[in-house]
């Protein structure tokens, strides 16, 4: 029920109120406390996402915590940079007199984690909050309950409840909380559940940051380095098991270089040597997702791999050549280790193909001809993206993350988190020595001709 959660929504609006996160030493503080806690009890998140994916130590550090370290550092070196007052130019229309952009929070924020990197995407999103000055009532995927349960003790043990605090539960809690008033809302997670947490959203009139998914094409071109692009696409794809909302979700290649690169490929898997047992592998998260993805998996289509194991909750890093854009893979993200690729003759076609789609979160080209990457990376919408590589561009801070259309909306990481956690209000200051006595009543035709010549000369 809402009321069920009304009295700590009401703690942390009291003392958002009251001043307390303005203050940047406070702000700085809870930020360093998190990192603590982090480090301080790598050992024992580790154990949790292990339970939960069969994660190794080295994978989940690599994808977790050295993002949110450097989320956290670069928070710690720049908030007082990003919150201090912008001056702007004033127009003559207000000579004399000074202009202002105050960066503001909002006020009590939630943030609802998702399953695939529950770390990550649940605390990095937080990290943005709480240097913007805001409070924030977290709510995790329960899917994960290893790593839910241990974040809700580490942070609801350490943090006081008004600042930063974890709620866990099943979907029915995350209904409950949508429920209230928040002053921000911030989701990760799939588009279908980001139209509920919208449309609850625009009940109170919350401005919302939404990071969908969608199927983000690799498009490899004649011109392509083909053992470099097979290396790069095989490590983002197969990375946490496929389930990252930025993994190639299929391949497009021209027709000339598809069966080389399809040799590249799965000769770049067997290399890589993907299994739980030697750590470069992880589970898919639950036995309904291990459903979903066999029923994609199209025998007659597939070229490498295609082994389900639904005691182990694995299935092997799989290819698929499939015929057309009307193969069942193609219908929908895939969130899996399974990779179709598709192959195609002329680029103007395939970019018309793309462009009549929902637009994808990412998409990677490779190709070494500058033209073609200029073109493909101009005329096709989508979230973020790379050339020649997959997935990295999310580890530099300085380029905004998030989506377009149905893939999200809004963006984070570094400074970008910082904004959209932050109203800029507008302020102008004007001195009491001078006035201009054009905009006052009574009008008349000389004051309107007068504000005519005026306005023609300053456009």
């Amino acid at each position: 029920m809402a009321q069920d959660f009304i009295e700590l929504i009401d703690q942390q609006r009291t003392y958002f109120n009251a001043g307390q996160t303005r203050n940047l030493q406070n702000r700085k503080k809870h930020l360093l406390l998190l990192k603590t806690l982090l480090k301080e009890n790598e050992g024992k998140l580790m154990e949790a996402i292990k339970s939960d994916f069969g994660k190794s130590s080295f994978e989940t550090f690599a994808t977790e915590f050295a993002l949110l370290y450097m989320d956290i550092g670069e928070s710690l070196n720049n908030m007082h940079r990003w919150a201090k007052p912008k001056r702007v130019g004033t127009n003559l229309f207000n000579l004399p007199g000074k202009s202002f952009i105050h960066k503001e929070p909002y006020g009590v924020t939630l943030v609802i984690g998702a399953w695939n990197y529950p770390y990550q995407l649940s605390l990095a999103p937080a990290i943005a909050a709480i240097a913007a000055g805001n409070t924030v009532i977290l709510k995790p995927s329960e899917l994960p309950a290893a790593t839910s349960k241990i974040m809700a003790e580490l942070i609801n043990s350490n943090f006081p409840k008004e600042v930063f605090h974890v709620v866990e539960g099943d979907a029915s809690i995350t209904e409950s909380l949508l429920e209230n008033r928040f002053d921000y809302l911030f989701f990760t997670g799939s588009d279908r559940v980001g139209r509920i947490v919208y449309e609850k959203a625009a009940k109170y009139l919350t401005p919302v940051t939404l990071e969908l998914g969608g199927k983000s094409p690799a498009m490899v071109l004649t011109d392509a380095d083909i053992k470099v692009a097979a290396r790069r696409i095989v490590w983002g794809k197969f990375l946490n098991s496929g389930q990252t909302c930025i993994a190639p979700d299929y391949i497009l290649a021209h027709r000339s270089i598809a069966a080389r690169l399809k040799t590249a490929l799965i000769e770049e898997i067997k290399k890589n040597d993907y299994s739980l047992t030697n750590g470069n592998y992880v589970q898919v998260i639950n036995e309904k997702n291990m459903v979903r993805l066999d029923a994609l998996i199209e025998k007659e289509f597939v070229v490498f791999g295609g082994e389900v194991d639904f005691d182990h909750r694995t299935i092997s890093p799989t290819l698929m050549h499939i015929p057309s854009w009307d193969a069942k893979c193609m219908q929908e993200e895939i969130f899996g280790p399974i990779l179709p690729i598709l192959e195609f003759d002329d680029l103007d076609e395939v970019l018309t193909k793309i462009k009549e789609r929902p637009s994808p979160l990412a998409l990677y080209v490779f190709s070494s001809n500058q033209a073609t990457q200029k073109k493909i990376m101009s005329e096709v919408p989508f979230g973020g993206g790379c050339i020649n590589d997959t997935i990295m561009h999310i580890t530099n801070s300085s380029l905004p993350f998030g989506g377009i259309g149905t893939s999200g909306m809004g963006n984070y990481h570094g400074e970008a988190g910082f904004k959209t956690f932050t109203h800029e209000k507008s302020v102008f200051k004007k001195p009491t020595f001078f006035e201009l006595k054009l905009k006052y009543p009574p009008y008349n035709t000389g004051k309107f001709n007068l504000l005519r010549r005026f306005v023609k000369w300053l456009s």
